[in-house]
């Protein structure tokens, strides 16, 4: 079975129920993430091949706990895998009758980049305009994260926020704006260190120069 598809399938993040304890592995963490035993090991056996055939010694120290701690690793940065963006944003969803912009700026940001498996980072910057419902502030970065723990391309991260968005609390308008830098541009390739990506999408009223103007006026501000 693909690697991928048992991350999907049998990895779920932080409720223990498919997962091991890792306090009871051979590795002990005092954080709370588990792991799949069978994903880990499957895993292990991948990263130990893919070292050999780089040319290093996977007996020599500092290599021994390598394939475990890449295993598990690998599965915490796609866990998003597991969970529901949709779920998590209708458990905090208020009926209020706030009609202005709603702003949430600077939300750190960390995924993998699908084609190279290398780390993109930077912000991303979210606004909306309530009809009727708000939802609870700390969902916003949650669902970022969600996105973000999956192997992502930019463009598609920054339109699935802006749908999850859409769809859980039917607003006035969404805004979304991600700025990042890809590793896969600055380690490899072209090899440029201070290259920025951004990515941006509007519905509704965002659509409209005046809100969006409002909008970028005020991510700008104190950046």
């Amino acid at each position: 079975m693909p690697i991928l598809r048992l991350l999907i399938e049998q990895y779920i993040s932080f409720d223990g129920s498919k997962c091991v304890d890792t306090r009871k592995s051979d590795m002990s963490y005092k954080k709370k993430e588990t792991y799949s035993p069978k994903i880990t090991e499957s895993l292990k056996k991948n990263y130990t091949s893919i070292i050999k055939s780089l040319g290093e010694d996977v007996k020599r120290e500092g290599l021994l706990k390598t394939p475990e701690r890449a295993a598990k690793a690998m599965q915490f940065l796609t866990h998003g895998y597991a969970q529901d963006p949709i779920k998590i944003m209708r458990k905090a969803v208020f009926k209020e009758d706030y009609n202005s912009m709603v702003l949430v700026k600077d939300i750190e940001l960390y995924s993998l980049c699908e084609h190279h498996l290398l780390p993109f980072y930077g912000k991303v910057h979210i606004a909306y305009i309530p009809d009727g419902y708000i939802v609870g502030l700390s969902k916003l970065p949650r669902i970022v994260d969600v996105y973000a723990r999956r192997l992502q391309v930019q463009e598609r991260l920054t339109d699935q926020i802006l749908e999850c968005i859409e769809t859980s609390l039917k607003p006035q308008g969404v805004a979304v704006i991600i700025e990042a830098a890809h590793m896969c541009m600055m380690m490899r390739g072209v090899e440029k260190q201070n290259s920025m990506t951004t990515t941006s999408a509007f519905t509704g009223v965002f659509r409209e120069a005046e809100t969006r103007n409002e909008f970028l006026r005020l991510i700008a501000k104190n950046n």
